[in-house]
Formats: C-alpha cells, sequence, structure tokens
C-alpha cells in the first residue's frame, strides 16, 4: 500500500513589482475556511471511528454548512484522504537544521497543542479504532514521518533513531494532549523545550 499524498501546489510567478501583493481577502477566507474544515475533521478522526464520523459533525465543529466542505473537498472520502496524510505535518515537523531539530520538534507539538489545539501526529494513536483507514493512517505515518526523518539522519541505525525519535514526540503528545498532565501544561513552552528537546536530539545524533 502506497503513501496516500498531497500534490505539490505551484509555486507563484514571480511578480514585477519589488513587493508581493496581498491575497484577496476571498482567497484568504477561503483558505481560513480549508484550514478550519481539515483541523475539525483531524479532531473527530483523533476521537472517533472514520465511520461514524458524519459531514455534518465535522461542519458543525468547524462552524461551516455541510455543503460547503462538498464545495471544497468534493466528498468525505476525498476530505478524510487529506485528514489522513501526514504529509504537510512532517514537513513543519521536521523543518529545522539536524542539530536543532529536536528542540524544534518539540517546540512545534506544544505550540500545535497550545495554539491551535491539534497535535501534528497523535492522531496516529488512534488509528485501531480506524479498520482499513488505520492501515493506510500507518502507512502514511511511516512513508511521510518515520522514513522521511530516517533520511536524514546519518550514522548507523537511522530508521531505528527515527522511530525512537517520533516515539518520543508522541509520548509529549499524549501526555499533553490526552493524559493532559497538568505540571506540563503550566510550564512554559521554551522550559519545556530546554528540557526535553536533548531527550529527542539524543536520537537524532548519530
Amino acid at each position: 500500500m502506497r503513501a496516500v499524498s498531497t500534490p505539490p501546489t505551484e509555486s507563484p510567478s514571480p511578480s514585477s513589482s519589488s513587493s508581493p501583493s496581498p491575497s484577496p481577502p476571498a482567497r484568504r477566507d477561503a483558505e481560513a475556511t480549508r484550514a478550519a474544515i481539515l483541523r475539525a475533521a483531524r479532531y473527530l478522526l483523533a476521537r472517533n471511528a472514520h465511520a461514524d464520523i458524519t459531514l455534518k459533525a465535522v461542519a458543525e465543529r468547524a462552524g461551516v454548512s455541510a455543503p460547503l466542505i462538498l464545495k471544497y473537498f468534493g466528498n468525505k472520502e476525498a476530505l478524510f484522504a487529506r485528514v489522513m496524510s501526514f504529509e504537510a505535518d512532517a514537513e513543519a515537523l521536521l523543518d529545522a537544521p539536524l542539530d536543532a531539530l529536536g528542540r524544534h520538534m518539540v517546540r512545534h507539538v506544544l505550540v500545535s497543542q497550545r495554539e491551535r489545539g491539534a497535535d501534528p501526529l497523535l492522531r496516529i494513536a488512534f488509528a485501531p479504532l480506524q479498520g482499513d483507514h488505520g492501515d493506510i493512517l500507518r502507512v502514511n505515518f511511516r512513508a511521510q514521518v518515520v522514513d522521511r526523518l530516517a533520511g536524514r539522519l546519518p550514522g548507523p541505525d537511522a530508521a531505528l533513531r527515527a522511530e525512537l525519535a517520533v516515539s518520543t514526540i508522541l509520548g509529549l503528545g499524549v501526555m499533553y494532549g490526552i493524559a493532559r498532565g497538568t505540571r506540563l501544561r503550566d510550564t512554559p513552552t521554551e522550559t519545556v523545550v530546554d528540557r526535553y528537546g536533548p531527550t529527542v536530539q539524543a536520537h537524532l545524533d548519530s
């Protein structure tokens, strides 16, 4: 089974002006709406079986109408194909130089949880709920997150070290988002980064 990926977007052509023009309000609104729908669908997928999630439930959580979801994504299966892909999440999670990646990964998980109410990886923990869709989640997770990270690691046992680093990050997400550890949630982000970042980095270093 191959990873489900989202085709890359085309880069805009250079503008003749020295400063880029702001996006039209309608385009910004559309992008914000799409993002809200995806967040809502990810939230529900992390707590419910795919078969039990309705477009109405996604729409209510996103604050939009169900027909608007169809306008942007076509149907439920197309929406959840996007949700079950980790490609965009992995790009943001791994967007740092290797020697600073452990701290970046910790910070990214905490900021995602605290500011956006979403964890970039945590929905993989609910794959057993999803039947065949759980298999898709697992394949995508391995290919788009773990294997992508392993490909960046020099030295021996890169695949194992990538799995251990991702496991460490998942543990942080579980403690914050599911167990709701009170000390962790009360501690400033950079304090946690200082304490936990080196633990993740130890697996990344050869």
